[in-house]
């Protein structure tokens, strides 16, 4: 059995993961996968080159089904942002598709790594959980291991892995993600590392299978990439079916969508389109930039009665002074003059951000800074990153590198602030009465679901599996820091 152990307990769960996910394919288009002839040479046309390696892929995963007596197992991992999670969706969708069965156990027979490069140490974790998948595959070895996402994109990790981790068998990048199929036939008909890294893209393959968690809500990336070349970050209309009710608009700056089109649209007007379609309820979207928040775009979010009065907007310093150096494009004034025109326009808004400590040179007085913009703007809650110096980025090579010590004081410092006032932000809902999207069964509570508000806060109230998906009315009875109790209101 190759390490694996089964017995009837993990047998029932993995059917149940299996029961509960979603895997978004027409049945047109797998009239047309079953139609490929994988004795003639592969199409050359997307998606129908695809079409035909699923169909290949498929045929190679029975085969060493019945060779091994057992249904083939796949484990995907994702590391990173909700664009990288958007991926995995789609790498689970075709794994599923193929015939692999979805298990949360690294000792299945295909493991993915889908990665994120932002911070060091998330390139590190995924090293160390290699190490261990190395020896699993030792005990299993039919085993395949693949890695593909922002931390596949840099040179210097891929010199890594093809020196120090040659027992990895395939290796892509965020641009390819559509060639998975592709890329899963040769991996499965080869026992060579398998690289397939590209610099850029202008394909889009759509049409392809996805497994979403939920039924009811759906990422969609509306771009590719960022262009605004931040010197601390190493990573320089809509279909609604299926029943989705809430949809979020990927990239890595949403703001800046359309500039580039030969007809451009701003976001603003995107949102706007988007509000039109029936059937949806809510529109989310993230990440923006600050430097190109429009009027017109908080005007459109103050109007509209489905966009959700939750607003993502990454500060990484309230220091001027280390902003510039940064290359972040804005002042603390005129972040700040933001966060004033959102809460004044948009009732109940929650501001969430993202905050950088310890950036090369800076001093107490700018962490002040910082500490001074978190006072005034009252983020509902703040995700905190101590710096991560990465290697090809301007600030790494920069003079006056913090000391540890001082960067831990300050972080805990400005972690103590943000909980203060994000757990005062969260209670001044207690009491009121708001409409949930229920997201699924609490599985630490009996006989409850789970839940979110517009602004993305979390609530927990009494009721059942056929309240998921659908949108209720609860009252806010108990504000327990970063989530609420609540009762539904008939």
């Amino acid at each position: 059995m190759g390490g694996f152990v089964y017995n009837s307990t993990e047998t029932r769960k993995r059917n149940e993961r299996n029961e509960n996910v979603n895997t978004t394919i027409d049945t047109e288009i797998r009239a047309k996968i079953a139609a490929m002839d994988t004795s003639l040479l592969p199409p050359v046309q997307e998606p129908e080159r695809q079409y035909y390696f699923l169909k290949k892929a498929k045929e190679l995963v029975q085969a060493k089904s019945e060779e091994l007596g057992r249904p083939l197992t796949a484990c995907t991992t994702t590391f990173g942002c909700q664009m990288n999670a958007r991926d995995s969706e789609k790498l689970a969708g075709i794994l599923r598709e193929v015939g692999y069965v979805e298990t949360e156990n690294e000792e299945a027979d295909f493991v993915i790594y889908n990665t994120c490069t932002v911070r060091e140490n998330a390139n590190l974790r995924v090293y160390g959980r290699l190490g261990v998948l190395h020896g699993y595959k030792k005990k299993n070895p039919h085993m395949k291991i693949a890695l593909c996402g922002c931390m596949m994109q840099e040179a210097t990790v891929v010199d890594k892995l093809q020196k120090s981790y040659r027992f990895v068998d395939l290796i892509f990048g965020t641009h390819n993600i559509f060639k998975f199929a592709e890329l899963l036939v040769s991996t499965l008909e080869s026992d060579r590392m398998i690289i397939d890294i590209w610099k850029d893209t202008n394909q889009i393959v759509e049409d392809l299978p996805i497994e979403r968690k939920y039924a009811f809500k759906s990422g969609v990336n509306i771009m590719f990439g960022c262009n605004n070349f931040c010197s601390y970050c190493i990573v320089p209309y809509v279909r609604v079916k299926d029943g989705v009710v809430e949809v979020m608009l990927l990239g890595q700056n949403v703001n800046s969508y359309g500039k580039n089109l030969e007809q451009p649209v701003t976001f603003a007007e995107l949102l706007e389109e988007i509000e039109k379609i029936e059937g949806l309820e809510r529109i989310r979207f993230m990440t923006s930039h600050p430097k190109d928040l429009s009027d017109d775009l908080i005007r459109v979010m103050a109007k509209s009665k489905k966009i959700c009065k939750h607003f993502h907007l990454p500060l990484q310093s309230g220091s001027s002074r280390i902003l510039k150096i940064m290359n972040r494009r804005y002042t603390k004034e005129q972040y700040l003059e933001l966060a004033r025109k959102l809460r004044e326009q948009v009732p109940d808004i929650a501001l969430t951000t993202d905050i950088i400590v310890g950036f090369p040179g800076e001093t107490e007085e700018d962490f002040q800074e910082t500490l001074d913009v978190v006072r005034k703007v009252r983020y509902d809650s703040a995700f905190t990153f101590i710096y991560s110096k990465r290697t090809g980025t301007p600030a790494a090579v920069m003079e006056d590198q913090v000391p540890e010590e001082v960067v831990k004081d300050r972080f805990d410092r400005l972690l103590k602030e943000v909980q203060e006032i994000s757990k005062e932000m969260a209670e001044r809902f207690t009491g009121r009465e708001e409409l949930v999207l229920v997201e699924e069964v609490n599985g630490q509570m009996e006989g409850y679901v789970t839940g979110r508000l517009s602004n993305n806060h979390v609530v927990h109230f009494q009721g059942d599996a056929s309240l998921v998906g659908q949108i209720v009315k609860v009252r806010l009875d108990e504000c327990r820091g970063f989530y609420y109790m609540g009762s539904r209101i008939e």
